[in-house]
C-alpha cells in the first residue's frame, strides 16, 4: 500500500453509505474483496472511488476564443485528406474473412 493511501485509512471516517445489492452481486463483491485481501467495505470504496475519478477525469471541457473555435471548425470542414496507407488496409479482407 502506497503512503497516500495509508494516509486515506488513517482519516477519521465520518460519511456513511448506504447500497442494496442482489444476492448475487454480494457474492461476487465479497469474493472479489476476498482475492484482494481487503475487506468488503474497502474494496467497494476503493473501486467506486477509482470509477468515480475515471468519470470525472473523461469529462473535458475545452475553452477557446471565438477566432481559435473558427479555425478548428474550418479544420473539421475540409474534406479528408488522401491517405493510401488507409485505403489499401481498407482494402484487404480481414484475418477472419479469408477462408
Amino acid at each position: 500500500m502506497d503512503t497516500t493511501q495509508a494516509s486515506k485509512n488513517r482519516e477519521t471516517k465520518t460519511a456513511r453509505l448506504g447500497l442494496r445489492a442482489t444476492p448475487e452481486q454480494e457474492r461476487l463483491l465479497r469474493r472479489a474483496a476476498e482475492v484482494s485481501r481487503k475487506s468488503l467495505t474497502e474494496f467497494i470504496l476503493d473501486s467506486a472511488f477509482r470509477a468515480a475519478e475515471e468519470t470525472l477525469l473523461d469529462q473535458r471541457l475545452f475553452l477557446v476564443d471565438n477566432e481559435r473555435y473558427q479555425r478548428l471548425m474550418e479544420i473539421l470542414d475540409q474534406p479528408p485528406a488522401e491517405n493510401s496507407g488507409l485505403r489499401d488496409l481498407f482494402a484487404k479482407k480481414a484475418p477472419w474473412d479469408e477462408k
